[in-house]
């Protein structure tokens, strides 16, 4: 079917899944330069804001990358999510605490990061899938793909720490920041082969 004679809604749809395609892989491309570069440096014991550095420049030189001379890029990642914006507040305080709640309580367990993070990224994708779901019946397929992953990604990290706990203690901090990656690059690849009108 001739995609010029689609449903206008469906065709911005179409184009919001392949602009978040790319986002989530990009996503999982700045993860990845970041866990790596991080680990090559932890073997020299670097200093706390090392890794900062690392991270913030791994995302910051990705997303320049990703969205230099790309505007149309940039405002249909914007017009999607402009979409939470117009939630009832109370969505918005669920929404925010499914993101925020579990990377907040970090400072608190910090022995748990791995976990948290998991468990963040995890209920933040599903919950907003769930509420762009139920509030602007958007079906955003690939974020629940995240979301579904990274939590299931949990006993696997916590099996393989407590038998390699031994031989590295930080193995699930590596672990789970290898799910996270892997979860967006599982995300935005199902988003670039959605067919026209999914």
């Amino acid at each position: 079917m001739d995609i010029l004679h689609l449903d206008p809604r469906k065709n911005k749809n179409n184009e919001q899944h392949f602009v978040f395609g790319i986002f989530f892989i990009f996503i999982a491309i700045s993860i990845a330069i970041a866990a790596i570069i991080s680990e090559i440096v932890s073997i020299n014991k670097a200093p706390f804001y090392y890794y900062l550095i690392i991270w913030v420049g791994s995302f910051a030189i990705t997303f320049i990358s990703l969205f230099h001379d790309k505007l149309t890029l940039a405002r249909s990642i914007k017009t999607r999510m402009e979409n939470s914006i117009r939630w009832p507040k109370k969505a918005k305080v669920l929404n925010g605490v499914c993101w925020a709640g579990p990377f907040a309580t970090i400072a608190i367990f910090p022995y748990l990061l791995p976990y948290l993070v998991l468990i963040g990224i995890g209920l933040g994708n599903v919950s907003t899938y769930v509420l762009l779901r139920i509030i602007n019946r958007i079906s955003n397929q690939e974020q629940l793909i995240v979301g579904l992953v990274s939590i299931a990604a949990i006993p696997i990290v916590y099996g393989v720490h407590l038998d390699l706990l031994v031989v590295k203690e930080d193995i699930a901090i590596i672990l789970s920041r290898i799910f996270v990656s892997f979860a967006y690059a599982l995300g935005g690849i199902y988003a670039l082969r959605q067919k026209p009108n999914q």
